[in-house]
């Protein structure tokens, strides 16, 4: 379960204040695909970076498989972010100059994972996003669709709980973009992770069990 109690985003002071989400109360099961739907600047990607731990809320709590994460410290929180989540950015953010193998394997070594699991797993996750043929390649050599079925993979070679898709075909045709969707959908009936898929794509907010649709910080209704 996924459970936000009373969650604010406050940016800036005074005459400058600006609620990027305001008074936010939310419950989303677990195992279930989770659309997030807004306009540009609708408090969408800010409710994300909350969920992952990448920023801190200024009021309420956050709880995510019984875990407060505003009471979690900076090292908690890494192990955490580690541990438990996958996740899948529109930007990519695979490290150009490493290759395939090394993307992935960066979660892997943050958790201790020895050398030969380690292998393993990233060999997995490769077959799983069809690059097998691409491990020894370097990021940088890739296709936009290639390097997002990189981001997927580095998301989930840890079996996360929880995959966190931050508009992850905003960079992508149209093409490439409905097969990378189709290979989260994929992952996530193998898995049985929560997905979560900021969007304002509403085809994309269809294919999921629950769309949340956010509007100016606030929840204007979840749909199921």
């Amino acid at each position: 379960m996924i459970e936000l109690k009373n969650v604010s985003k406050i940016y800036g002071k005074k005459d400058s204040r600006f609620a990027a989400l305001e008074n936010i109360n939310l419950q989303l099961p677990e195992s279930k695909t989770i659309a997030v739907v807004g306009k540009s600047g609708s408090g969408k990607s800010t409710l994300l970076h909350l969920l992952g731990g990448l920023d801190r809320p200024s009021n309420g709590e956050i709880f995510i498989y019984g875990q407060n994460l505003v009471k979690l410290k900076s090292r908690e929180i890494d192990l955490y972010r580690s541990k438990v989540l996958g996740f899948v950015f529109q930007s990519f953010f695979v490290e150009a100059n490493q290759t395939c193998y090394q993307n992935v394997s960066l979660p892997l070594e943050i958790n201790h994972v020895l050398p030969r699991k380690r292998r393993q797993m990233i060999e997995k996750a490769l077959s799983q996003v069809d690059l097998s043929d691409k491990i020894k390649s370097k990021a940088g050599t890739l296709s936009g669709g290639q390097k997002q079925r990189l981001a997927i993979a580095r998301a989930i070679v840890n079996q996360p709980k929880v995959i966190l898709a931050d508009e992850p075909t905003g960079n992508l045709d149209s093409s490439t973009g409905d097969r990378v969707i189709d290979l989260l959908f994929t992952l996530h009936d193998q898995i049985g992770s929560t997905l979560i898929i900021v969007t304002h794509d509403i085809d994309i907010a269809n294919k999921c069990d629950i769309q949340v649709f956010i509007k100016d910080g606030h929840i204007e209704k979840v749909s199921k």
